[in-house]
């Protein structure tokens, strides 16, 4: 039941949001979860991961959800031109591929005061249930605690299992995170009449940058960011563009990453992982591309022509030169995200280019990996409540 009210205001006017908790409490409590996660850092979670993940619970980052969807916070009463209130269940299908999207994802779902229901990906690692089991514990008792521990389900389990029909049986709206098999399989499930669907499917993203940005801390800002999940994540560039240059300007920026690599990225890679980074760097050269490994053979640096055919590595990433217009045309059928350095996005050429493409997001390098309450285009936060509509 939603006993506690909050109030945002817009152009529109005011919209007064319906929540089984207080909001402010919530709110308190995530914030107050970060101080004990600057001092323990779970087994389970790379340094980089929890760092993220204790800057997302900032305040204003959580606020942010509502500001999005609803407006500023207000203390006006009048004028309310619409009353939120929760939805009801909402069922989350989790990746294999990035495992720190559970965590994210249970974040920010937690604050539409919905029951959750989350199947975790059974090829991934548990981040989810680990930060689960980190924020249940450490958490004080209060309004979040109660929310984690008495309306969220978190499960892991194989596309087979019976609780897939379980979870679309129950859900109000049904969030897929996985390949194009998977939300089809999901979607076929009966489900009730009235609810709805957010499918995010397989996805690819690049990297756009002009000379003129490439200074050091860029280029640290991409290694870090395509470090992460290499060339798995939906998010990770799978290519590099130097926007208006050629060749030998893309392979000195090659060069130029190999040399930042093992400042920047630190740890032994894994041995598949190294042992994948040879084969995969002996594929790249009989295919035509000019290959460096990163220290410790932990990644495929390779430099060539736009036209060259594709390999395949865990942690291959090529690196190309082409006009914005070719970088345009030879994009992916499901291209995602384009993180830029590209001086100001919000130029009109920028903002044609964007209008023909079919990039769900423009954004810079730093924020590629970024989740918040729209994804792909789609504001699935905000779908998970319904309106009711008001008048005087």
């Amino acid at each position: 039941m939603s006993e506690h009210l909050a109030w945002f205001e817009d152009a529109r006017g005011t919209a007064c949001v319906a929540l089984p908790f207080e909001l402010e409490e919530v709110l308190a409590d995530w914030s107050a979860l970060r101080s004990r996660m600057a001092r323990e850092l779970p087994d389970a979670f790379q340094r980089d991961e929890w760092a993220y993940l204790l800057s997302f619970l900032e305040r204003g980052n959580l606020l942010g959800a509502f500001v999005q969807g609803f407006g500023a916070p207000t203390d006006e009463r009048t004028g309310v031109r619409l009353l939120a209130r929760p939805r009801g269940p909402v069922a989350i299908w989790l990746p294999n591929n990035v495992s720190l999207l559970g965590p994210l994802a249970l974040v920010l779902l937690s604050l539409t005061g919905n029951e959750l229901l989350l199947k975790g990906g059974s090829q991934s690692q548990d981040l989810t249930g680990a930060f689960l089991a980190f924020a249940t514990q450490h958490l004080a008792p209060g309004a979040l605690k109660r929310h984690l521990t008495e309306r969220v389900r978190y499960e892991v389990f194989d596309r087979a299992d019976a609780r897939n029909a379980e979870y679309a049986r129950r859900a109000v709206l049904r969030i897929v995170f996985g390949s194009d098999q998977a939300a089809e399989a999901i979607e076929a499930l009966p489900h009730p009449l009235d609810s709805s669907s957010c499918a995010f499917v397989d996805r690819r993203s690049e990297a756009w940058v002009s000379a003129a940005a490439l200074d050091e801390a860029l280029l640290e800002t991409l290694l870090k960011v395509f470090a992460i999940y290499g060339q798995a994540g939906c998010t990770s560039p799978r290519r590099v563009v130097l926007l208006d240059g050629n060749e030998a300007e893309a392979r000195d920026l090659r060069d130029r990453l190999v040399s930042l690599w093992g400042r920047v990225v630190k740890g032994e890679p894994a041995q598949h992982v190294a042992s994948s980074s040879i084969l995969g760097g002996q594929w790249a050269r009989a295919l035509g591309w000019d290959v460096r490994l990163a220290p410790r053979n932990a990644a495929v640096l390779a430099a060539g022509a736009l036209d060259l055919a594709p390999f395949e590595a865990p942690m291959g990433l090529p690196v190309v030169a082409a006009s914005v217009e070719r970088a345009a045309e030879t994009l992916p059928e499901n291209i995602q995200t384009i993180g830029h350095a590209v001086g100001d996005p919000t130029a009109p050429r920028w903002l044609e280019l964007m209008a023909r493409l079919r990039a769900k997001r423009f954004v810079p390098l730093a924020r590629m990996h970024h989740f918040g309450p729209v994804w792909d285009g789609i504001d699935f936060w905000r779908r998970s409540f319904e309106e009711v509509e008001l008048s005087p």
